[in-house]
């Protein structure tokens, strides 16, 4: 998947060489890596953002309804639950599923052994729906990386696996010097 000496120079390259001719004194190596994460990123965002636009969800309604439906019948989670599997707070959470339950995706019910405990369940309209998007969104991200091979798919997959534990140290690193941050924490 390396870069080909054929391969003409793209947008990075060529923010790239304007550093190296105005800041030559700055190590911008990095931004051959992020800077094209972060391009590639808007393109995908885009992308996927046509398959749930089609469906009349978004992103975020997509996190939830895939989770529950991951998590196999009878298709239902915790608030808790839902935010320990996602980047999102239990409040994020609580609105997300207010979304979804006044758009008749998702449905509330009460535990009957437990009545403080509420779950997240998919109704059968959030079913069909999750799997029509589970469908088409699978494709849509194969197609995206059509101009891979497989092997390339799976050397960049490794890679990118170490490219986030690389940032969650840099995050853990970062929080240790913030004032009251945990000077002594083990980097993640």
């Amino acid at each position: 998947m390396g870069r080909k000496a054929a391969d003409p120079p793209d947008t990075v390259d060529l923010i790239i060489e304007q550093w190296r001719r105005e800041r030559p004194d700055v190590d911008t190596s990095g931004l051959a890596v992020l800077g094209r994460l972060h391009r590639g990123f808007l393109r995908y965002s885009t992308l996927i953002g046509e398959v749930f636009d089609r469906h009349g969800i978004n992103m975020a309604a997509f996190d939830v309804l895939a989770t529950l439906l991951r998590s196999g019948p009878p298709y239902r989670r915790t608030a808790g639950e839902l935010a320990g599997v996602s980047l999102v707070s239990t409040g994020g959470v609580t609105l997300r599923l207010d979304r979804l339950e006044k758009a008749g995706l998702i449905v509330r019910e009460r535990d009957p052994h437990d009545r403080r405990v509420v779950y997240a369940r998919l109704t059968e309209k959030g079913l069909e729906l999750t799997n029509a998007v589970v469908t088409e969104h699978f494709a849509n991200e194969r197609r995206m990386l059509a101009g891979l091979s497989e092997a390339e798919r799976h050397r960049l997959a490794r890679l990118l696996g170490l490219l986030e534990r690389s940032l969650e140290q840099a995050e853990a690193e970062s929080r240790a010097r913030e004032p009251g941050g945990d000077v002594d924490a083990e980097p993640a």
